[in-house]
């Protein structure tokens, strides 16, 4: 079916009503003309690139549908939780109707209220079995007069519109918008942002670029689009330009919101509304959007093989998310860094951070990076109170390993070359004609950029859980990674826990396998009492404990499930609470020159 001519395909056209928005009832209707069969079988995207775990957006829908020209409804039935099948017979344009519930304000899902309509085309639409790479078009009936439209997309003209009766005269008037996609997987890459939002316009290398901003909170747009622009330049140059002719960047203000969702020609982001007003909290909204902004080249261009064509009902697995994310968040740090936006001190501080959360991270010694990123979608977005015992992120750890890689090239060169070099040759062989590599390729291109054979240094640090040399690479740059205690004079003896204050209540939110809480069987969700027979009151617990010492016993009065225990601990040594990447001091002259060549100061 698919290869009859253009003028014999099917053609697909959807339209987005939201006639009462405050009802979070999204209204969509899909037309299909001219399709091949005598049945058409829909299917419903169960996540969507970029969120690497099954979300079941189907659970969704309600009230659908499915009438033809001339209104007379068509016999279908649901064959799977996100396959319906409808007898069409002989006819030609089919009318499917359904309601979609969205009321979830993530990057990855959809949300509609009063104030604007926020939807993902992989939580929206229905695809036709088999019709991925027809074109479409959607059209978006806008509620209201002063609501306007946001998305990558690219708009067509009324005379253009397809598949609705009475839409031609309806757009002129602006009641419709419609919009055109080569085929489902480009609809599935552009979100769209309806709404009064703020609307700002400006230019990067000849490119024009969009921000709109949902939700009011303390951002200086000014300031903020001018640290962009810095990153977009710092980005286009390290790629040699920039991919597409127009980017989109759409961000929601929300009291507690993080996150960001790449896409080819745009980025969705959701930061805390009042996070603009301290230098760390504007550092690490900035390292968000570099973060993002960098994927439309690592992991929407350059990507795994795995991920060259997307399964829409299912799992797409690959070991190669260490790298797309991974790498994609050591770039996160430095682009910021590169662009001026902060400095040397700053980089070093934020790159402490990212190494405490490693090492304070006991998983990683249980499940290898490789690994990691093949169950992303049965073990990282489903994280619970034993998570960090037993696995490690792909994120974190793939930073990590890209850090290493950096440092081992640019020591052997002397910063002629580095991981930016295997960067720009995987984006020559693979990104520039979007063909997928496969672990072994990528493995192989940085490689050659190192000019030695790498195939020890992957099997170790990306298929065992034998422990990262952060130390050992760190050398040559004259950087120390120092260990840092709470109380240095008298660090806090070692228990396992972690607690956190519920309405004066002492809660366990995580036991590390192996420590001294752990053995004594004290698990996440217990209530700490008190200590030795005396009250536990709220955030005490390392003050507490600093009375003892390695090697002392301490009993725990808890509630476990209701049931009132005890237990003694044998505490340990002291473990860092952060590790700090310091400059030594009296730095050799090839320590001065390695350093000065990664983070030149200004």
């Amino acid at each position: 079916m698919l290869n009859q001519s253009p003028e014999q395909r099917p053609t697909l056209a959807y339209c987005v009503a939201m006639p009462q928005p405050q009802t979070h009832l999204f209204e969509i209707e899909l037309v299909v003309q001219g399709w091949q069969s005598t049945v058409l079988d829909l299917k419903f995207p169960v996540w969507t690139p970029g969120s690497y775990l099954v979300r079941e957006y189907e659970r969704h829908l309600q009230d659908f549908v499915a009438i033809d020209s001339t209104n007379q409804p068509l016999p279908w039935r649901k064959l799977a939780k996100n396959h319906w099948q409808i007898a069409i017979g002989s006819r030609d344009c089919i009318t499917i109707r359904y309601r979609l519930f969205a009321n979830e304000l993530t990057v990855r899902t959809n949300h509609l209220d009063s104030t604007h309509a926020y939807f993902n085309g992989a939580a929206t639409f229905l695809y036709p079995q088999g019709g991925l790479s027809l074109p479409l078009q959607i059209t978006i009936a806008l509620p209201h007069p002063d609501w306007r439209v946001a998305t990558a997309l690219p708009p067509v003209t009324p005379a253009q519109i397809t598949g609705f009766s009475g839409v031609d005269q309806a757009a002129l008037d602006g009641q419709y918008l419609t919009f055109q996609a080569a085929d489902f997987d480009e609809l599935v890459d552009s979100p769209f942002e309806i709404g009064t939002h703020d609307s700002y316009e400006f230019e990067v290398l000849g490119k024009q670029h969009q921000l709109v901003v949902w939700g009011q909170g303390n951002l200086q747009t000014t300031a903020a689009i001018a640290d962009m622009q810095k990153m977009i330049q710092t980005e286009a140059e390290l790629f040699g330009g920039l991919p597409y002719d127009r980017y989109l960047f759409i961000l929601h203000l929300t009291n507690h919101g993080y996150g960001g969702l790449e896409h080819k020609n745009s980025c969705s982001l959701i930061y805390s509304r009042y996070g603009f007003g301290q230098p760390d909290k504007l550092n690490q909204f900035m390292q968000l959007v570099a973060h993002e902004f960098f994927h439309l080249w690592n992991v929407k261009r350059i990507r795994p093989k795995e991920l060259e064509t997307f399964d829409y009902e299912g799992e797409n697995y690959t070991p190669s998310l260490w790298f797309s994310e991974g790498t994609t968040s050591y770039y996160d740090l430095q682009i910021p860094y590169r662009s001026g936006i902060y400095k040397r001190a700053e980089f070093l501080n934020q790159l402490g951070k990212e190494i405490t959360r490693y090492l304070n991270t006991p998983g990683r010694l249980v499940q290898p990076l490789a690994e990691s990123s093949f169950d992303a979608w049965i073990k990282l977005y489903r994280a619970e109170a034993h998570s960090a015992n037993h696995q490690i992120s792909y994120y974190i750890k793939g930073e990590m390993l890209s850090l290493l890689l950096d440092l081992k090239i640019r020591a052997k060169f002397n910063n002629q070359r580095s991981l930016d070099d295997a960067l720009q040759q995987l984006w020559q062989i693979f990104g520039q004609p979007e063909r997928g590599f496969t672990a072994q390729e990528l493995e192989s291109t940085i490689a050659q950029v190192a000019d030695e054979d790498l195939s020890d240094f992957f099997q170790r640090y990306l298929h065992t859980t034998e422990e990262l040399p952060l130390q050992t690479y760190l050398d040559p740059f004259g950087l120390q990674l120092k260990p840092m205690f709470d109380r240095p004079d008298r660090p806090v003896p070692y228990g396992g826990l972690r607690l956190a204050s519920e309405h004066g209540r002492e809660v366990v939110k995580f036991t590390e396998a192996g420590s001294p809480a752990y053995v004594a069987g004290i698990d996440p969700g217990d209530e700490i009492l008190a200590i030795d027979g005396l009250r536990l009151g709220p955030n005490q617990w390392g003050d507490r404990l600093a009375d003892y010492q390695a090697g002392d016993h301490c009993t725990l009065t808890y509630f476990h499930q209701d049931e009132l225990r005890t237990a003694t601990l044998l505490l340990e040594p002291a473990k860092p609470n952060r590790y700090d990447v310091v400059v030594r001091k009296n730095l050799t002259t090839d320590q001065e020159q390695l350093l000065c060549g990664w983070l030149p100061l200004p």
